[in-house]
């Protein structure tokens, strides 16, 4: 049963059985804009990036993204680049391998950011979720359409709980063309 997610509401990352996840997908998918015109309608490509910024304590030391596709351990997966938001379903997507994130790593940010800076209150149909690619079950959607003046959008945030995890909703507007511009956000995220 999927969760439709708020801002700072958090979600744990077990299975109804009380085993934990294993592997989870973030799924990130919009539409292109259409214009309305004199002469009719058109559409205008919009390019969503998907992002996983990983974390050791306070200090970002890996990322998965569009320009990097996997990290450096192998444990998160950025699955392609989609420049256009044509296609029905997720656009983009990031897997996360929990068993195979490394012990040091406590956090990992999942973001969404627009690379030619069209706005959250311009882009149709956008949205968030989050799958457990196990079994192909929605666990959480998070609705991005629908008003934020801003570029870039902190979905959420997988914090390690001992030898498991936890999900957290952050759902905070920001501004950045890529997930890299968006650390000194990341970092004030960590605690809160």
């Amino acid at each position: 049963m999927s969760v439709s997610l708020s801002k700072g509401q958090g979600v744990s990352l077990q299975k109804q059985d009380g085993s934990a996840l294993s592997l989870v997908r973030m799924g990130l998918g919009w539409d292109p804009v259409k214009k309305r015109g004199l002469f009719g309608s058109r559409e205008l490509e919009v390019d969503l990036d998907a992002s996983a910024v990983m974390f050791a304590d306070q200090q970002p030391v890996d990322v998965a993204f569009f320009n990097h596709l996997r990290s450096n351990d192998g444990s998160v997966t950025h699955t392609g680049d989609n420049r256009t938001g044509h296609g029905d379903g997720d656009d983009e997507s990031i897997m996360v391998d929990l068993p195979r994130v490394p012990a040091h790593i406590n956090t990992i940010f999942l973001t969404v950011t627009s690379y030619e800076g069209h706005t959250f209150e311009q882009i149709e149909n956008a949205f968030c979720r989050l799958v457990d690619e196990t079994n192909g079950q929605e666990l959480a959607r998070y609705t991005l359409s629908g008003g934020y003046p801003a570029q870039a959008m902190v979905m959420a945030k997988l914090v390690r709980h001992g030898a498991g995890w936890g999900m957290q909703a952050i759902g905070e507007a920001a501004q950045g063309r890529t997930a890299l511009d968006l650390v000194p956000t990341l970092q004030r995220l960590i605690t809160a």
